[in-house]
């Protein structure tokens, strides 16, 4: 019923407004409206075949109107002064000036002046006629100097708008409507001419100016298809086309328009607008059109080229494919194909053939009950090294707490186990070389900017060459001579550029070993980027006990403060380091879902912060996945607790990220306290930006 009454309320409005311009309905009879300048509120109506031109003001309320001498066809306004008007029958082309060029006509003179048209010289003394259809509509706004000069392969500055012509891919008048005549029309003709297209409500072509482009709605019967269709698959699934005419790349493209969904009573009345089935517009930045069709689906079509490169960088960087790593697709499943029943870790496939749902075997995707990645109801993960489909969240919310539960007593039993078997195996050699092998070149250039550190704390020393204080009695003599500056006080005075800190300097690490880690290591490697960041730290940081004390705890879905190294007990050898590794490694696998990122920093920056030993400078450096808004952690949130505690200088390094999480994050974040390392080379080098922040901050 609303819907109806507000379709009364516009025909009525309508039916007042041609009342009050005294105009009387006909079905023979079309009215028209030349929009160029509606942003503007001021607009032309007028009678195809009539003489007059109403001129709407519409927040004057004002209606003024220009009589004609003879019948007009078509109106464009190709500038706030000057109009071209086609006659009606013959279609010659006149120009009405305007004395001024302000929206408001209402005092203005104005004056019509015929326009010729020569024939267009093909050569040999050969010339062809003028094409008399009436135009399809003209460009509002010049097309840009570098499209120009590009199109016509000759540097070329004139304004020049664009024309449809039904002959021609483009018509582009060079000069046209900012100068005076005569003006020069540069044509690219077609080799055979589009049917002649009465002009109706919706304009069959938009303009796009700016990129230099012209955006024409076809349907299929006046497409090639033959070029990129083969026979029998012509227009099946098309109501029409886009045809992009690109000056600047001197090419033609074509874009098909997908069919409706369904047939609707309004096809036949959109039909009589455009046989193309559906309409079109200019977007309002110039950088491609918007089609609507009868389902009222809404598109946008991007055909700009500088803006299409931009939207493929942006969405090759959300999707995880802006650098060398594989394209990313993340699977959704919308069930678990069956319900839970209880944890166990399933029957292992000896060839290791990928299962997706099911709850049979250990290692599948997307499964329940089972050891796995993506499924539900499992108690712990096991990646088999297949790709991951991974279970919705509303099927993992519906998992009965029991087993829940069970779930998380079965992992925590495994977990023990594990820590267990760490403890009681020997040195793994080949495990630990494989690891401390890619990172040794890193802890060499740690090691070389550990020696380079400087102090940051201030002494408390005798300040000399003061204009007050005590007299210093080295500067007696000065002071006979008449120098004021022969005094000393107490200080502090800031160390020498590059003085070693008389002070250790104080480092938390605190590691990400959440599931998601082990989750989406395999594709992107970072739970072994957070391992190769632990080992080195702990293997650059050996034997600099008087520059750096240190420790490392990690944060999962199960605690903040996971103890992975003491400052008490630093690891010493190389099976104390892999013990440390292998301790993270079991954590991300066997630890419940969620996320403690927050908790994990407060905790540390405080700890930090409350300890009663003097230390040249404490830092807390945060590893992290990005993994945040899974958990609803909002940036801001982030970002105010890198900067909660005013004595200690923290900082975020994010080693994975699933498409553009970690780039959005670092936006949000202070500057010099987030990082992205995807790549264990370039943590060093981030390492001494961060030491040098926290001097700066300090």
């Amino acid at each position: 019923m609303k819907q109806k009454c507000n379709q009364r309320n516009i025909l009525l409005c309508l039916f007042s407004f041609l009342t009050m311009l005294g105009v009387v309905f006909s079905l023979q009879t079309l009215y028209r409206m030349a929009r160029n300048f509606s942003k503007d509120n001021w607009l032309v109506v007028y009678r195809e075949g009539g003489k007059r031109l109403d001129i709407v003001e519409v927040e004057k309320g004002n209606v003024r109107s220009v009589f004609l001498p003879f019948p007009v066809a078509a109106v464009f306004l190709t500038s706030t002064n000057r109009w071209l008007l086609i006659q009606n029958g013959s279609n010659r082309k006149y120009s009405l000036d305007w004395a001024d060029s302000e929206s408001d006509k209402s005092l203005a003179s104005c004056w019509l002046q015929p326009l010729h048209e020569e024939a267009l010289s093909v050569g040999f003394g050969l010339s062809t006629a003028p094409d008399g259809c009436i135009p399809g509509g003209i460009s509002a706004m010049p097309i840009s100097s570098e499209t120009l000069s590009l199109a016509l392969q000759q540097s070329q500055t004139m304004p020049t708008h664009l024309l449809d012509q039904p002959s021609s891919f483009a018509t582009a008048i060079l000069g046209y409507p900012e100068t005076k005549p005569p003006y020069q029309v540069q044509i690219w003709p077609r080799e055979t001419s589009l049917p002649f297209r009465n002009q109706s409500f919706c304009s069959p072509v938009a303009f796009l100016p700016s990129c230099g482009q012209i955006v024409r709605a076809l349907p299929a019967k006046q497409v090639p298809l033959d070029l990129f269709h083969s026979q029998g698959e012509k227009s099946m699934h098309y109501s029409g086309y886009l045809e992009v005419t690109d000056l600047g790349t001197q090419t033609v493209k074509y874009i098909g328009v997908p069919n409706p969904a369904e047939d609707h009573p309004y096809s036949g009345w959109l039909a009589r607008l455009s046989e193309a089935g559906f309409l079109l517009a200019e977007m309002e930045d110039g950088t491609g059109v918007i089609t609507v069709d009868t389902d009222g689906r809404v598109r946008t079509w991007e055909t700009e080229t500088i803006s299409l490169q931009r939207s493929l960088s942006e969405w090759r960087t959300m999707a995880g494919a802006a650098d060398d790593r594989p394209l990313q697709v993340t699977v959704q499943k919308d069930g678990a194909g069956g319900d839970v029943s209880g944890p166990k870790h399933g029957r292992r496939d000896p060839l290791n053939t990928p299962h997706i749902g099911g709850n049979t075997w250990a290692g599948g995707t997307g499964g329940r009950d089972t050891a796995g990645l993506g499924g539900i109801g499992g108690p712990y993960r096991l990646d088999a090294g297949h790709p991951v489909h991974q279970v919705g969240d509303a099927d993992k919310a519906a998992v009965p707490e029991h087993v829940r539960q069970a779930a998380k007593e079965m992992a925590q039993k495994a977990l023990k186990d594990r820590l267990r078997d760490i403890g009681m195996s020997p040195h793994d050699a080949q495990l630990y070389d494989r690891f401390s092998s890619a990172i040794r070149p890193q802890v060499q250039a740690l090691r070389l900017i550990l020696d380079g550190l400087q102090a940051r704390g201030q002494e408390r020393q005798w300040l000399r060459l003061q204009t007050d204080g005590e007299l210093d009695e080295g500067r007696l003599v000065d002071g006979l001579l008449g120098e004021k500056a022969v005094f000393r006080r107490r200080g502090d005075k800031p160390p020498e550029p590059g003085s070693p800190p008389q002070q250790p300097k104080r480092v938390r690490l605190v590691a990400d070993v959440s599931g998601s880690m082990y989750r989406f290591n395999g594709l992107d490697g970072r739970l072994e980027r957070c391992l190769q960041s632990a080992l080195l730290l702990m293997e650059a940081f050996h034997g600099y006990g008087d520059r750096i004390v240190y420790d490392i705890c990690g944060h999962s879905g199960d605690s903040c403060d996971i103890e992975l190294v003491s400052r008490n007990r630093i690891p010493s050898n190389d099976k104390e380091r892999l013990d440390v590794l292998n301790t993270m490694y079991a954590h991300s696998q066997f630890c419940s879902s969620g996320d403690s990122t927050l908790p994990a920093l407060h905790h540390a920056m405080s700890a930090l912060a409350h300890e009663s030993e003097h230390w040249d400078e404490r830092l807390v450096l945060l590893l992290s996945d990005a993994n945040l808004a899974r958990y609803g952690v909002p940036p801001e949130a982030l970002a105010n607790a890198l900067t909660a505690e005013p004595t200690v200088y923290a900082a975020v390094l994010f080693l994975g990220s699933l498409g553009d999480q970690a780039q959005r994050l670092k936006r949000v974040l202070p500057a010099g306290q987030s990082y992205i390392a995807m790549d264990t080379k370039h943590i060093p080098g981030i390492l001494q930006e961060i030491f040098s922040s926290a001097m700066l901050a300090s």
